[in-house]
């Protein structure tokens, strides 16, 4: 099954309590393609860089099967860079500086043979970007997934909420469902998210796990107990490629799977925060991923009787 990824690839500098880094390559769409291609062997990446981007993180991602021709490179401009500062707890941040750069006039454009997906996921992105994706594509995908943050609900509400009604599957964290919903109450949330569109809806609740709802029922992950978290950026977004690179893998999108994909998306953002960036994704072992995976089935698995 193919994967289309759309999304940032860019720089990020970070601070947290356990160091700091000068300019390394981040991006939504960067760790979402890694993370993804334990199990998808055909992505197609769409994104913008300058020509100041390192072409050595180009060939990473090729050597990881993805497809970058969708990929634009713009001469003499620069990538997108966002700096932040990670407070104690490691889940709240500052944000110390944020340059548009390309991506303030990024129009995606899908190579022919990206209109014929089978599973699209819409990273975190301007939502008449991630609009003009859908606009392009021959066909429905099997499952469309979208990421979206607070920022977009405070200055683009009514285009969110146009392309909300076009997707399946939508992926935020808690603080943004409650904002999202009015409700505080994730339970009440989620039901009312589950109106303006999607039909399944993920709450990323970073070292608390996270949960998977549709109008029926309701599946909690856990997240995995680490000793040291060196750098939670990117974790939400190698979650989703954990998530949806194993519904490509499998071609079953029901809710059963769903809940085994919320397990494998978990497992690669627990790599994602032992070393900062994009670092620990590269060169995994399948023996890494699965014994990554198998710690989490030993972390729930556990026998009860009633009687």
């Amino acid at each position: 099954m193919s994967l289309l990824v759309v999304g940032t690839v860019a720089f990020d500098a970070i601070e947290t309590p356990f160091g700091k880094t000068d300019k390394i390559v981040g991006g939504a769409a960067s760790y979402i393609a890694l993370a993804s291609s334990y199990f998808c062997k055909d992505i197609k990446l769409v994104s913008v860089v300058g020509d100041d981007f390192p072409a050595d993180f180009l060939q990473t991602l090729k050597s990881h099967g993805c497809d970058t021709d969708g990929l634009q490179i713009k001469a003499g401009e620069k990538s997108f860079f966002w700096s932040g500062r990670y407070h104690n707890d490691m889940n709240s941040r500052d944000t110390l500086d944020t340059q548009l750069n390309v991506l303030e006039k990024f129009d995606p454009i899908l190579p022919e043979k990206y209109k014929d997906v089978d599973f699209l996921m819409l990273g975190n992105l301007m939502p008449l970007v991630q609009q003009k994706v859908l606009d392009q594509l021959s066909k429905r995908p099997k499952l469309i997934v979208l990421d979206t943050m607070n920022f977009w609900m405070d200055i683009a509400m009514d285009e969110l909420m146009n392309t909300l009604k076009q997707i399946d599957v939508l992926t935020i964290n808690d603080s943004e469902a409650r904002q999202l919903s009015g409700e505080y109450s994730l339970v009440k949330a989620a039901q009312k998210i589950l109106t303006m569109g999607p039909k399944v809806l993920v709450i990323k609740k970073g070292e608390h796990g996270a949960l998977l709802f549709n109008k029926e029922e309701v599946f909690f992950a856990p997240a995995l107990p680490l000793e040291e978290v060196f750098d939670p950026t990117g974790a939400g977004d190698s979650f989703a490629g954990g998530f949806i690179g194993y519904l490509a893998k499998t071609g079953d999108i029901s809710f059963e799977n769903m809940k085994r994909a919320i397990i494998f998306g978990s497992a690669m953002a627990s790599f994602t925060v032992e070393k900062f960036g994009t670092e620990r994704l590269i060169g995994l072992s399948q023996k890494d991923v699965e014994n990554r995976v198998q710690e989490f089935i030993d972390l729930v698995q556990f026998d009860i009787s009633l009687v």
